[in-house]
């Protein structure tokens, strides 16, 4: 099975990652380590247990902090902002002092990773290298798209509204080598420069990639002599991952032209080879092991066997209200003025309005513990375990859709950019949005807000859409509020723009002092 061959395979990998934990130098390397490194790489399965080793640990920061949990609390999803006891309350009000430990998590964890590729990545080419000619475009290109990636979620985190009179505000370390030094500073554009470089060469590494060719691979091979290395490449970054990322960084940096054309290239060559083929409404609507994450759309994912531990943990109904993140309303129906479905979503047959929620009966507790009440809310169920299903452990990272979107949103045309949107309205069970003469380019970006911050819920990129818009007000977590003559409206909260820039972490801090 992949995850227990995967993980066995990784475990020297995750060793090594392990040895890169100290604050004061994240990439020191000593004898003993080593001698543990060269060993890793004699071999063809030292080079991937390496790289699955990264996988393995993208967990920690990506299957709460970065997708299902805070960065989308911060989005405004979920009703938390109220409740000053609830665990994610400082996220929702954008108190950076209040989870520092969470923003020094993410930062090391981070830079742990991309010490690791760094180190695998000088292997790759050193004289005498044992990787052969079959795996090396593979390892190199998924380490060089992976150091991409990690950097540019930071750039994302930590980094400025990205706009011309802010590229050279100074950001954080791009860290190439393996070197203990100290990495410099550096302004966002070369930043973004780098990120679009690696991703670049990375393309080209992986344009003989499998998936496209025999698609995703993601089941066990006909062939009893071919093991799973090359295989499952919805979990791994391939080819296609890569031009999605690409197609995210031009537009974070405003350029329009390439990331519409990257878009458009994609989409036409996975529709030609259906590679992502839509997910049909019988896998959404059955009964047994819905398919809530539409997986046949997703391009590159976390594989993640503790995916139901988080839910349980985030979305179950035994969850207390001081830590659920759920909708605020009581009732599926439509038109009630007081649940945030009837601003959220437009159509009552929306397959991700009818099957992602459930009314829930939620316990309230005291600071003490004990239980002081319960309410009805709107539970999320995307992430709801499910058995013997293809996607019982997938946490989504970039899915088709977001590309449609992305190329709705840069072209000039606004009946292309339409189209794109209702492609996705179409396949979720959404009536068209009709084009009309006062439709503006505007109008269309408020269409293309409102079909992302659906589709994305639980993955962690809505709150980085509203930042690279620089959004000074987005539909707020308790979804209502009453106005003068007590009729439930639509609320909405007013984002400062420091709030849309997480300070450097303390952590990174204090090691620049200790080196001046």
């Amino acid at each position: 099975m992949i995850t227990k061959d995967k993980i066995k395979a990784g475990a020297m990998a995750l060793m090594l990652v392990t040895s890169f934990t100290s604050c004061a130098d994240w990439l020191s390397v000593d004898m003993e380590d080593s001698i543990m490194e060269n060993k890793l790489y004699e071999t063809n399965e030292g080079f991937l247990s390496s790289l699955n080793g990264v996988y393995a640990k993208m967990n920690e920061n990506y299957s709460s902090t970065l997708t299902m949990g805070a960065i989308d609390v911060m989005a405004q999803y979920y009703d938390v902002s109220k409740n000053s006891t609830h665990t994610y309350y400082a996220y929702a009000n954008y108190q950076p002092e209040q989870f520092k430990s969470t923003s020094n998590a993410l930062w090391t964890t981070q830079y742990e990773l991309i010490a690791n590729l760094n180190t695998l990545l000088e292997h790759c080419d050193e004289a005498g290298s044992a990787l052969n000619a079959v795996y090396y475009p593979y390892v190199k290109g998924e380490a060089l798209a992976l150091r991409a990636f990690l950097h540019f979620d930071l750039m994302r985190v930590y980094g400025p509204i990205y706009r011309e009179n802010t590229a050279e505000t100074v950001t954080i370390p791009y860290a190439e080598t393996s070197s203990k030094e100290i990495q410099p500073l550096l302004s966002a554009k070369t930043v973004m420069e780098k990120v679009i470089r690696d991703l670049s060469a990375a393309a080209d590494l992986l344009k003989d990639d499998r998936i496209r060719t025999e698609g995703v691979l993601n089941g066990a091979s006909d062939n009893p002599n071919e093991n799973t290395n090359l295989r499952y490449r919805q979990y791994r970054v391939n080819y296609f991952a890569v031009q999605s990322f690409l197609a995210r960084a031009y537009l974070w940096v405003g350029d329009k032209e390439k990331a519409y054309q990257t878009a458009k290239g994609l989409i036409a060559e996975s529709e030609e080879k259906e590679i992502f083929p839509w997910t049909k409404k019988a896998a959404v609507t059955t009964t047994l092991n819905p398919d809530l994450l539409f997986s046949s759309e997703v391009i590159f994912s976390l594989y993640n066997t503790s995916r139901t531990n988080l839910f349980d943990r985030m979305f179950n109904r035994s969850v207390n209200l001081n830590s659920i993140l759920c909708f605020q309303g009581e009732t599926l129906e439509e038109g009630n003025a007081e649940s945030k479905l009837t601003y959220y979503f437009d159509d009552m047959g929306d397959l991700r309005r009818e099957y992602m929620w459930k009314v829930e009966e939620v316990n309230q507790s005291d600071e003490e513990g004990g239980t002081v009440g319960s309410h009805k809310v709107l539970c999320l169920n995307k992430y709801e375990g499910v058995t013997a299903a293809a996607h019982r452990y997938m946490i989504p990272l970039v899915r088709m859709s977001e590309i449609y979107l992305i190329a709705a949103e840069c072209t000039d045309d606004l009946e292309e950019a339409v189209g794109y949107v209702n492609a996705i309205r179409a396949v979720r069970n959404c009536v068209n949005l009709t084009l009309t003469e006062s439709d503006t380019k505007a109008s269309i970006q408020e269409y293309i807000t409102n079909e992302f911050m659906r589709e994305v819920i639980g993955e962690g990129q809505l709150f980085f859409y509203y930042k690279r818009h620089a959004m000074p007000s987005i539909l707020a977590g308790n979804g209502f509020k009453k106005d003068w003559s007590g009729n439930a409206v639509k609320s909405t909260v007013a984002i400062d723009m420091q709030n849309y820039v997480w300070p450097m972490p303390e952590v990174e801090m204090d090691k620049r002092v200790v080196s001046e």
